[in-house]
């Protein structure tokens, strides 16, 4: 009987732990308010098969650059 409960735990903890398959890594040493380096940046991105999903200002005002590769994601903010 505990061995069909152990199971039965297992099997909740299974489906409620959210696994996400993407890495991601922020980079935040940029300063992507600079043309030039939002530029070089796009450019070596581009080169290495990263594709630019999208730029915004989070809620503190930082310009934000998400790219993203197979399962994995960048993200650039500014420093």
């Amino acid at each position: 009987m505990k061995k069909l409960q152990l199971l039965a735990l297992a099997l909740g903890l299974l489906f409620t732990i959210d696994m996400k398959a993407n890495d991601v890594t922020v980079n935040s040493n940029l300063n992507l308010y600079n043309p030039d380096v939002r530029k070089c940046l796009l450019d070596a991105s581009k080169s290495e098969g990263w594709e630019l999903k999208s730029v915004y200002l989070n809620d503190k005002k930082e310009l934000v650059m998400v790219f993203d590769k197979d399962n994995k994601t960048r993200v650039y903010k500014t420093k």
